[in-house]
């Protein structure tokens, strides 16, 4: 059995790390270096670098953070936001990330995908998801969650992977920073779709709500951000919680 992977999310914003309700309300929470490098002593199996706004203001990662953070890390970091191409890819894990999360672009441009996995492996391509639910469906929003888009987030997972994606972050923006639990429908649902690593993230307020994600969700890993930010839990006592469950994890 594989372990299950607890991954710290750090949203960049002008540089800080911020963090909201739903991809609005965002508010200031440190700066990613020094919060990526305690997360990492902390047990956090890995990193996820999002610069929020890249994407809608159509401007390029900044890369600068990733390398400063890279620098500090001996866990695997993933750096999302503004990628647009398999040449922006290519900047973001010379700067240092292991693994590149693309969303609006491939939207736009499907062949993004293929094209990065070609040059680099599927392993370091990330399929980034925003998904929202609308009655029995959930549809994919890009730029930051503002713009909807009629693909089903289900069966574009699925393309996502036949185009060369390695893992989906599957967030939910229904449930993003509600603290009231993952979205485990959404989460089982891609997961049974796919046959590639799912990170589920957005709605994790408990401990429980983590075991459950891994139980009840088939989530490979489990994305958490403001419970630990604000100091609710730490890593440690996530893994604690995750072991009485009987869930395999890395050791801290």
């Amino acid at each position: 059995m594989l372990t299950k992977r607890v991954v710290v999310c750090l949203d960049v914003r002008g540089g800080r790390v911020v963090k909201g309700t739903s991809f609005v309300n965002l508010r200031d929470v440190g700066d990613p270096v020094e919060l990526a490098t305690r997360y990492e002593l902390a047990g956090a199996d890995e990193i996820v670098l999002l610069d929020i706004s890249a994407s809608a203001e159509e401007r390029g990662t900044l890369l600068d953070v990733a390398r400063r953070t890279a620098e500090r890390l001996f866990i695997p970091l993933t750096l999302g936001g503004g990628i647009r191409s398999a040449d922006d890819v290519g900047s973001a894990l010379r700067a240092g990330a292991d693994k590149v999360s693309i969303n609006s672009a491939a939207v736009v441009r499907p062949e993004v995908l293929t094209e990065s996995a070609r040059r680099f492996g599927s392993q370091c391509v990330v399929a980034s998801i925003d998904a929202k639910r609308e009655g029995s469906h959930w549809f994919v929003h890009v730029k930051g969650g503002r713009e909807r888009t009629e693909l089903d987030a289900i069966r574009w997972a699925a393309e996502c992977v036949r185009r060369g994606a390695g893992e989906i972050l599957l967030t939910s923006i229904d449930q993003d920073g509600a603290r009231t639990g993952y979205d485990i429908e959404l989460t089982r649902a891609v997961s049974s779709a796919v046959d590639v690593p799912v990170v589920a993230s957005g709605g994790a307020g408990s401990l429980q709500h983590v075991c459950d994600v891994f139980q009840h969700g088939g989530a490979d890993a489990a994305l958490v951000a403001g419970i630990l930010h604000d100091g609710i839990t730490t890593v440690g006592e996530i893994k604690d919680a995750m072991r009485r469950v009987h869930l395999m994890v890395r050791a801290a």
